[in-house]
């Protein structure tokens, strides 16, 4: 029989074999074939019919194993394997369907094409070992001619080819939302445009290359040389330009390809740099140029332009918290200035208390997050105030005891007033508020809590206040010289203030008083 007889389209590849030492050489970029089966003649066989076989441009790269054992160990040391084609009946007659077990459950690979074949159907009926075995296809040798065989490979190489693909989507989406994750985590606007330059590094490889990213704040009434136009974050080569504020300012390339993308509103690719365009409901837009020293893929575009999308959003969101954010602060700091106004005296205290407060707190150890909460909320602690009767409240003389006790009321009507709202700072103004008068000894006001009951933002807040209001001229006494403050403070450690804070205060004691100077009474 000639070889040539062995490839007719109807005429069973396995009732024969002859040698034939012919190979096709293995280029850089093939889809890898296991054959298993323990009859030599087999692989060489279907090497012969397999040799001009290409897919998707690529040829077959087949690997031969001889034994289910052989093919476990290949199986094993490679995840590259598009397709393996085992027989059923090799070292035992249930090697194949352990090989396929294996594959499935110990290597939990999913992705490789199984397809059994067999010269014994009988011994492991089709129906059996389809239901009962994760495999894509069963077949007995005596079907399996040249077209059937071609046939089986285009089928099961698509399957494996779009599967491949599949995944490579569902990573990539994985990267974008890590990535975005990572970058919505940021609570302002520089670290989150640095986040965004890190990101878009690590989702597309682009390690030696340099990213840019900027903002345009929009008003369509303005030529695009006028907009106002300001850098978020920089790397590579274009860390130099932070201080850019005009299109004109920029490299020529990066002027031109943003120029274009906001006359066009959408993004570019060149060959090798990219301009994001992204805009978002409420009109902000912001530009990205990003250079790559390779091609991107159709994937890293899609990738990009999806975290892209992303990053329109929560940039606009993180402008509109930082809006809400000053905005809250400035109501804190207006309403205690107002209670400051109508007790005579000036704004430029809470000013001080909270910047005080901060560094205290900073000194102290505390979470800079939590440091700045009490910054935040500080200025609150006498908004109870608002409800002395104004006889009491601007009295330049001692109180009597009945005005003392109505005097030391405005802590609890400052804590209650507060704790009305849900809101982190109002909350903790709140509790400084109600505490700022108790001392570390538990003879303070209005509850006699003593050492750390008080909570820490009480404590601080409380040292914060006495050590401004005494070097403040006030209606009913004029402002004390630093020395002074110095020693009382000292001498209140462990009665009225926390040891550990008065040290911290002497210890930053210049500090302390470039805050004073730097915010002065408006009457100084």
């Amino acid at each position: 029989m000639s070889d040539q007889s062995l490839f007719n389209d109807d005429t069973p590849l396995f009732v024969d074999a002859e040698n034939d030492q012919h190979t096709p050489s293995t280029p850089d970029q093939t889809w890898k074939v296991l054959i298993a089966d323990d009859e030599p003649d087999v692989h060489k066989v279907t090497r012969m019919v397999l040799h001009n076989f290409t897919f998707d441009g690529l040829k077959l790269e087949l690997i031969s194993a001889y034994s289910g054992i052989e093919a476990k160990e290949i199986m094993a040391s490679r995840d590259d394997i598009a397709l393996a084609i085992l027989d059923v009946v090799m070292e035992d007659e249930h090697a194949g369907l352990e090989v396929a077990r294996y594959i499935r459950e110990d290597l939990n690979n999913r992705y490789t094409r199984l397809v059994l074949r067999t010269g014994q159907p009988g011994q492991a009926p089709e129906n059996e070992v389809i239901r009962n075995y994760d495999i894509n296809d069963y077949k007995d040798k005596t079907e399996l001619t040249t077209t059937k065989l071609n046939t089986l490979l285009y089928a099961t190489l698509r399957s494996y080819r779009d599967i491949c693909t599949l995944d490579l989507n569902r990573r990539g989406l994985e990267k974008v939302i890590k990535a975005s994750t990572d970058a919505f985590a940021s609570n302002s606007l520089s670290k989150f445009a640095s986040a965004v330059l890190s990101q878009i590094t690590t989702l597309l490889g682009l390690e030696q290359s340099a990213l840019y990213c900027s903002s345009i704040t929009h008003d369509t009434q303005l030529d695009i040389e006028t907009r106002s136009f300001r850098i978020l974050a920089a790397t590579g080569d274009m860390e130099t330009g932070h201080a850019v504020t005009s299109l004109e300012d920029l490299p020529e390339q990066v002027q031109q390809g943003f120029k274009q993308v906001l006359i066009d509103n959408k993004s570019h690719y060149y060959k090798d740099y990219y301009i994001g365009y992204f805009s978002t409901q409420q009109g902000s837009e912001s530009l990205l140029y990003v250079t790559f020293n390779h091609e991107l893929s159709d994937l890293d575009k899609q990738l990009l332009e999806i975290y892209a999308a992303n990053v329109a959003i929560s940039y606009e969101n993180l402008l509109m918290r930082e809006d809400i954010q000053e905005t809250q602060k400035e109501l804190v700091y207006m309403l205690g200035e107002a209670v400051e106004q109508r007790s005579k005296e000036t704004g430029a205290h809470v000013k001080r208390v909270a910047q005080i407060s901060q560094l205290l707190a900073r000194a102290y150890g505390l979470p800079e997050r939590e440091a700045e909460l009490i910054k935040l909320a500080s200025p609150l602690h006498d908004v109870g105030k608002i409800g002395i009767p104004d006889h009491i409240l601007n009295k330049p003389g001692k109180h009597t005891a009945d005005e003392w006790e109505t005097m030391k009321t405005h802590s609890l009507i400052g804590e209650d007033i507060l704790a009305k709202s849900d809101k982190r700072i109002l909350q903790l103004g709140s509790i400084i508020a109600g505490q700022h008068h108790e001392k570390w000894d538990g003879n303070g006001y209005p509850r006699g809590l003593k050492g750390e009951d008080i909570h820490i933002a009480g404590r601080i807040t409380a040292l914060a206040d006495v050590f401004d209001a005494l070097g403040s001229k006030r209606c009913y006494k004029d402002a004390w010289p630093i020395e002074k403050i110095i020693e009382l403070i000292k001498g209140e450690s462990g009665k009225q203030f926390e040891p550990k804070l008065v040290e911290l205060f002497e210890a930053n004691i210049d500090k302390l008083v470039a805050i004073r100077e730097k915010f002065p009474d408006s009457h100084n």
